[in-house]
């Protein structure tokens, strides 16, 4: 039994040796990202607080509405009791206790006004979270492309050292046997070790770019990423693309609810030139020792009163030219805003227009420089051709592999980027993904 157990974990260890190191990775498709950020990133969970936040502000306009309960109690010691023949001048204690209810309010109802201004607010909020949201999916979806370019280039950059040692080695043959002079190897080196050079420069991009994608989801760096279906879409026009973003864009619905908040914030500030109306109704007890004949033990009474401020040093006319003031700012801060929305999608409509057309033109180029590189290396081979035409060609096909890589991933990005600056970005991944 015990050889049993020790060849059992023999066994374990040499299959846990030989597994590749990614076997234990996770893997993670961009829509897993996506549902990761959204639960754990902590930006979102800022705007959710702010969200609860208001939430708890109507909670408190709405407590202004309700009347108020107190209870009171009073006991007195005196230093000694005094009496006449007439009854108990001072006794020697005294208690007092009961209760008291009361409400407030102003007669231009600002009160109300309070929570409409609490509702909005909640709303606004909303707008907030949403817009967040969006805001951070499309980082998301930017690290995600980042990480897949930088490895695409990092494979580029892997193929051509490739490529430069054999033609390094090529050259060293040919210079063995008098076909090629030193200057060609001595060309075959400096490129190699540039390359080598690039690489390493590449593959920390790379690592950096993991980091950023790890920080930005919150999950841990040793991870896979599952690439997603190249997605292609049609342009709609200028025009129809601004007017959904006007529509549909979460924070111009959020400075809408700030200018409706504005505008009440001048009703509530003109209410303090109304009077406030207070009801109270108080039952209260009393007792004392000894106890006077006069002493009136129970009583229950009910209190009206108005109150009419008339001069308070210019308070009221200057909350109600602040609010004023702010209206008209939260009506500048809208106006900016749809400006630069239409400026926002302007640039990302450009972008696509210029990603979808430049990536057939640029696949077109990596097809030529593929086959001129090919051509030009049979061509040294059997010495048709130098060292430099090599070179030269190996450098147009890195840079064709490279532009077409960033074409690619730029194309599917600036896919998202006009789904972002039309606000409808969120919605398309809800739909996608249940």
């Amino acid at each position: 039994m015990k050889e049993i157990l020790i060849g059992s974990i023999v066994i374990v260890v040499i299959a846990l040796a030989v597994l590749p190191t990614g076997a234990f990775t996770e893997e993670y498709s961009l829509d897993d990202l996506y549902g990761i950020a959204l639960q754990r990133s902590e930006k979102i969970k800022v705007s959710e607080e702010n969200l609860y936040i208001a939430k708890l502000g109507k909670e408190k306009a709405f407590s202004v509405l309700v009347p108020k309960v107190s209870a009171f109690g009073n006991y007195t010691k005196y230093s000694e009791d005094k009496s006449t023949g007439f009854g108990v001048i001072q006794p020697d204690f005294a208690t007092v206790w009961g209760m008291k209810l009361e409400q407030s309010f102003s007669l231009s109802g600002r009160e109300l006004t309070g929570l409409k201004m609490a509702e909005e607010n909640i709303v606004r909020n909303s707008y907030d979270l949403y817009a967040a949201r969006e805001e951070h999916l499309f980082a998301v979806a930017s690290a995600y492309y980042d990480v897949l370019k930088a490895k695409k280039i990092l494979d580029i950059a892997d193929s051509n050292l490739e490529r430069l040692t054999k033609h390094r080695n090529a050259a060293e043959k040919r210079l063995k046997v008098g076909e090629v002079t030193r200057t060609a190897l001595l060309r075959a080196e400096g490129e190699l070790s540039g390359a080598r050079s690039d690489q390493l420069t590449v593959k920390n991009g790379w690592e950096l770019a993991r980091a950023i994608l790890a920080r930005i989801v919150v999950i841990n760096r040793d991870f896979q990423l599952r690439e997603a279906p190249r997605e292609d879409m049609q342009i709609s026009s200028l025009t129809s693309l601004q007017e959904i973003a006007l529509a549909e864009r979460a924070e111009i619905k959020s400075l809408e609810s700030q200018k409706k908040i504005a505008g009440q914030q001048i009703q509530y500030a003109k209410g303090t030139y109304w009077p406030e109306l207070s009801v109270s109704g108080v039952y209260k007890g009393a007792d004392q020792s000894p106890a006077s004949p006069f002493l009136l033990k129970e009583s229950a009474y009910g209190e009206l009163s108005l109150d009419f401020p008339l001069f308070e040093g210019g308070l009221r006319r200057a909350e109600v030219r602040e609010a004023k003031a702010k209206e008209r700012q939260a009506g500048l801060f809208y106006e900016d805003l749809k400006k630069t929305i239409q400026i926002e999608v302007e640039s990302a409509y450009l972008e696509l227009v210029t990603q979808k057309g430049i990536l057939k033109f640029l696949e077109d180029q990596l097809v030529f420089a593929r086959d001129n590189y090919y051509a030009v290396s049979k061509q040294f081979e059997f010495g048709l051709a130098d060292s430099i035409d090599v070179m030269d060609a190996n450098t147009l096909l890195v840079s064709a592999e490279r532009k077409v890589a960033e074409a690619v991933y730029n194309y599917q990005l600036s896919i998202l980027r006009i789904k972002r600056v039309t606000g409808v970005l969120l919605k398309t991944v809800v739909s996608h993904k249940f």
